[in-house]
């Protein structure tokens, strides 16, 4: 996974070139290389390794969807959205560009990263794999995908429910988090040319893993440090947000997630992945150090 890791972090740094004007590549630079797992990249990259597809080809799409992530970061923290001063234990983006050039940071990742997959990926996918792969980063980032799950997951905050609670955060889960894993994983599929039964075995994985990552993270915001987590803790409890352990308590959000970690592993143990065990017990060891 490091080695996976380190490959995408060349490849991010070699995409976006400091341009003028400087301070929108900069902004975008800056969020875009503050450490992280880089699971959705990684996740990409090794969905095309174990169908013996070309991880070098793959890069690019690799790489957009991280952009896209990153985008997704840098709008969450602004004042209008989650109004944190802190990502990874660095001040966020408006903190430090300001928020008229944290906006426009957010919105050239979004748009720069279909630009990277077209251009760097011409010469190894074929144009219908390529038309496939921005269908699906398409799908994820707009209306049906990541905005979608933002908005509701903001219109929770003042309990503006056209669904059941149980519905709504079901939604939440599956767009604001669960999304990207997906296209991840669709995405590596499509260049690996994978069997369709496999894409969807894997596509369940992702919908789980992201189920499973953001059930982690309402658990955290509630007992985690700002040491350990890089980010304002308490802020979705303090907003009186929608989240799992506010629906059904700490106790019942342990459960769910164990139960989760093993369909997981049900739907990856026979892929012998050291990779996707790796992005697996991230979560499942922190848990297992802080809840039981």
């Amino acid at each position: 996974m490091e080695e996976l890791i380190k490959l995408i972090n060349q490849k991010l740094d070699e995409y976006i070139p400091i341009n003028y004007p400087k301070t929108i590549f900069e902004a975008m630079k800056y969020t875009l290389s503050l450490s992280g797992k880089r699971l959705r990249p990684v996740m990409c990259l090794e969905t095309v390794r174990i169908f013996n597809g070309d991880i070098e080809a793959a890069l690019p799409t690799a790489c957009a969807i991280e952009m896209l992530h990153v985008q997704s970061l840098i709008h969450d923290d602004l004042p209008c959205m989650d109004n944190d001063d802190f990502r990874r234990g660095k001040p966020s983006n408006h903190k430090v560009f300001g928020e008229a050039a944290a906006v426009l940071a957010g919105d050239a990742l979004l748009t720069f990263a279909p630009q990277t997959i077209i251009e760097k990926s011409k010469e190894v996918l074929t144009s219908e794999q390529i038309l496939n792969i921005l269908h699906e980063y398409t799908k994820a980032a707009g209306a049906y995908g990541l905005i979608a799950g933002q908005i509701v997951d903001i219109e929770s905050e003042k309990k503006q429910f056209e669904k059941k609670e149980e519905e709504t955060l079901y939604f939440i889960q599956l767009h604001k988090t669960a999304d990207l894993f997906r296209l991840a994983v669709k995405s590596g599929c499509i260049i690996a040319n994978a069997p369709d039964e496999r894409a969807f075995e894997l596509e369940e994985f992702a919908v789980k893993y992201g189920q499973l990552f953001q059930i982690y993270d309402d658990i955290m915001d509630e007992i985690s440090t700002f040491e350990e987590m890089g980010k304002t803790i308490g802020k979705d409890k303090e907003a009186q947000k929608l989240t799992y352990t506010s629906l059904y308590g700490i106790e019942q959000a342990k459960k769910t997630c164990n139960a989760l970690i093993k369909d997981c592993h049900d739907i990856i143990d026979k892929y012998a992945s050291s990779v996707f065990e790796e992005i697996l017990e991230i979560v499942e060891k922190r848990l297992e150090a802080r809840i039981n």
